[in-house]
């Protein structure tokens, strides 16, 4: 598995992705994902609909959580044909206990810990920690990468307003 270096810190130590490198332009690669109801997701699964993709170490953390509600708040206001994905490695019922206690019914959380397709397949698996580093990707109806940003520290937020910007693009 590739293995990719000087690109992002946690608490300001390098760390180390493992997996793909990915472009815009690039075709977003495929993956399966469990739901909160344990339902194996995919890419495929959201053909046609712009995509915006928030990948998070784990939503019991501070950032995580900011993150995830400010993209719910977000999403609230794009249309139908936008779905906003956040994928982590935590367990499926912790995203869904954190779903609730958060009031999140925008964004749509997926868990990678079965294969952990998402995090080599976008290059966003920390191979120190076992977690995704912090990234977004703006994926259009044709599957193909719009927007990347590989959040250079993980405990930064990302940059929402590129993000949205890049999905509005694509309407």
């Amino acid at each position: 598995m590739r293995e990719k270096s000087g690109i992002i810190t946690f608490k300001g130590n390098p760390m180390t992705l493992l997996g793909s490198v990915l472009e815009v332009g690039d075709i977003a690669p495929e993956f399966i994902a469990v739901d909160n109801g344990l339902a194996a997701l995919s890419l495929s699964s959201y053909d046609g609909k712009i995509k915006i993709i928030s990948a998070v170490p784990s939503l019991d953390t501070p950032v995580c959580d900011t993150e995830t509600r400010r993209f719910n708040q977000e999403a609230a206001s794009l249309p139908g044909n936008v779905v906003v994905l956040t994928v982590s490695l935590d367990l499926p019922f912790a995203q869904k206990r954190w779903c609730g206690a958060a009031g999140i019914d925008k964004v749509v959380t997926l868990s990678d810990y079965r294969e952990r397709s998402f995090g080599t397949g976008y290059g966003v698996l920390i191979k120190e920690l076992l977690l995704l580093t912090r990234a977004v990707f703006v994926v259009d109806a044709a599957n193909i990468i719009r927007y990347i940003q590989i959040v250079p520290e993980v405990t930064a937020e990302p940059d929402y307003a590129a993000a949205i910007a890049a999905a509005k693009l694509l309407l």
